[in-house]
């Protein structure tokens, strides 16, 4: 059977978010989460289902792209489809050739599972490597820690505090109260937390947002920030360990994040939440456009 690329639609991105569900396991790359569809969501049903791709072989979700940001395409795979031949040809050809409605031309990034035969077709057509990117994992089979530090969990008439602090620590940031309620509008959201941390003043001072795969999978921070005003006094670490508490409390198996490896500071203070290091990833580019943030695409 042939495979099949499609945009699926407003109606069609809560049924791929479930596909991705099931494949998240702990045993997995770090990949596209369902949580990465829902943070996108902050730009409307309409945008996030323009930017979804799907590949499918008689009727099976083969493989699933978001187009987050120009040139730029987040793409996993069924785990048992990471060496499939004929989806990784179709996968090449379509990022590859502007005309499939995929990637423009000139400039290009592709974000793929580690293990996926797509890396050694675009390194064949002349695809090089980006910058390194770390992914961390906090195992959470045992209870968490005490973040340390008041913790609020935002609902919408609250929006506006988790927005501020957005856009305090990102630096361009156009988050809003009325994206955040765009977001929290999908389903997605259903199993997902923001998260404002508090000072001893009860200042506003980080923010993150976790995103459940559901019982017994990897739950996903994205994103997570600290007010550029508050830094270096160890808010980044007391909301990422309330980030790990809050997923634990969803259910999730492990705490999952990426960010990128020359951000020492980051690296580090995802280490001090107790997240471990995995080895780099890095995504396979044509020359010509700007890396992604985890903020803005």
């Amino acid at each position: 059977m042939a495979i099949m690329t499609r945009t699926p639609g407003v109606d069609g991105v809560d049924e791929t978010a479930g596909v991705l569900r099931e494949w998240q396991h702990d045993g997995a790359p770090v990949q596209l989460h369902p949580g990465d569809l829902g943070w996108f969501r902050r730009f409307g049903a309409e945008a996030t289902a323009a930017a979804v791709r799907t590949w499918s072989r008689g009727g099976r979700v083969l493989a699933v792209g978001l187009l987050d940001g120009p040139g730029l395409l987040r793409l996993t795979t069924a785990p048992d489809a990471r060496r499939d031949e004929e989806l990784a040809r179709r996968l090449a050809e379509d990022v590859t050739r502007p005309e499939r409605g995929v990637l423009p031309a000139g400039g290009a990034r592709v974000e793929a599972p580690v293990d996926a035969l797509l890396h050694d077709l675009l390194s064949e057509g002349g695809w090089g490597v980006d910058e390194p990117w770390t992914p961390l994992r906090r195992d959470l089979a045992e209870p968490v820690e005490d973040p340390g530090a008041r913790i609020e969990v935002i609902g919408p008439g609250r929006a506006h505090v988790r927005a501020a602090v957005q856009r305090a620590s990102f630096d361009g940031s156009t988050f809003t109260d009325g994206r955040w309620r765009a977001m929290a509008a999908g389903a997605p959201y259903a199993d997902a937390r923001c998260l404002v941390a508090h000072d001893e003043r009860g200042d506003a001072v980080a923010a993150v947002t976790v995103w459940s795969a559901g019982p017994g999978r990897p739950g996903l921070l994205e994103p997570m920030g600290v007010h550029r005003d508050h830094r270096g006094r160890g808010h980044g670490r007391a909301i990422t360990v309330a980030a790990a508490a809050a997923l634990r409390g969803l259910g999730s198996s492990s705490a999952v994040v990426c960010t990128p490896g020359s951000n020492a500071g980051a690296v580090a203070t995802y280490a001090s939440a107790g997240f471990r290091p995995l080895p780099e990833v890095r995504d396979r580019v044509r020359p010509a456009v700007d890396r992604r943030t985890s903020e803005e695409p």
